[in-house]
């Protein structure tokens, strides 16, 4: 009796592992072919890798190219070549012709302030509205003393402080001296945002008229006269009527493309002697605007800079 009860226990067991077994398979063989699928996954991906005959590869290290010299960079004509310039300009005018052909060429002839203002502007402008930055630096009576210019040119303008601060130091100097102001007179997006007393009529924000009544406003309208364009298409017209200049201040766009071209245009159109000066060396831009044109032009030429508070001068002596 007790061996038959022994069996009966022994079967409900193996019964009960049978069952338990069965319940575990399935969970088990989905186990099993996940892992076996991963595995797969993992040598197929290992052996189709880029990187699997790595070691098969040269382990001589490729040389770290040297920075450029600035002699590399002048030579590369998909660099700077696209913001030089290299058309030949006319021979110079005599000085004493500059502000006729400036007037026969730009003016057809006659005087811009002839009958100024005209009537439909003359009560927007104001007597005189003078603001400049930097426009009363000592640079420009060093400048003045020591070149002793007949004609200056000056890139960017704005409303004329520093045009009227040079005309009268020549004047002191009793010099005859013609200076031509280059702007395109329109400002920048938003300037007006800071100039809300400037006018605006019919899109037009009336900056070359102040700054004719600037002039009118201290006498200076037979020795400064504007020229209203673009400072690259306007440099570009004086290298072909051959109006040059003993005394060049580059003050207009501070970006480095813009500082460039400015300054390689101007430094065409400088008599022998002559000094080529701006503005805003040291600026928020650091060496990425106007002091990394002024260094790079200078370096390129082996010309030597001097800083005057915030001018900067170019000397090829």
């Amino acid at each position: 009796m007790k061996q038959k009860e022994d069996q009966q226990v022994l079967q409900n067991r193996q019964k009960r592992l049978v069952l338990i077994t069965l319940k575990l398979a399935k969970p088990i063989a989905y186990f099993i072919l996940l892992l076996l699928s991963y595995t797969l996954g993992y040598l197929s991906s290992s052996n189709s890798s880029p990187f699997k005959n790595a070691t098969s590869l040269p382990t001589t290290s490729t040389p770290i190219p040297t920075a450029p010299t600035i002699q590399d960079l002048a030579n590369l004509p998909s660099q700077l070549d696209n913001f030089r310039v290299s058309t030949h300009c006319s021979n110079p005018l005599p000085s004493e012709l500059v502000r006729q052909t400036i007037l026969h060429r730009v003016y057809n002839s006659t005087s811009p302030f002839d009958n100024f203002p005209p009537v439909h502007v003359s009560s927007l402008l104001r007597p005189q509205r003078l603001k400049g930055w930097g426009s009363n630096g000592a640079v420009f009576e060093h400048l003045i003393e020591r070149v002793k210019p007949k004609t200056i040119i000056e890139v960017g303008t704005f409303l004329g402080a520093s045009a009227v601060h040079m005309a009268g130091l020549t004047r002191q100097l009793g010099l005859q001296t013609q200076i031509l102001c280059v702007d395109d007179f329109r400002g920048w997006p938003g300037f007006r945002d800071r100039f809300k007393d400037i006018k605006m009529l019919n899109g037009d924000v009336l900056l070359m008229y102040q700054f004719m009544q600037n002039l009118v406003s201290v006498n200076a309208t037979d020795s400064v006269l504007p020229v209203p364009f673009s400072t690259g298409s306007a440099l570009n017209l004086f290298c072909e009527w051959g109006v040059f200049a003993d005394l060049i201040e580059v003050d207009a766009g501070h970006d480095f493309i813009s500082a460039w071209s400015d300054i390689n245009r101007a430094y065409r159109l400088l008599r022998p002697g002559g000094v080529i000066f701006g503005h805003d060396y040291f600026t928020a831009a650091d060496d990425r605007g106007v002091r990394r044109a002024v260094n790079l032009f200078a370096r390129m030429h082996g010309f030597k800079i001097k800083i005057d508070g915030q001018h900067w001068v170019i000397d090829s002596t």
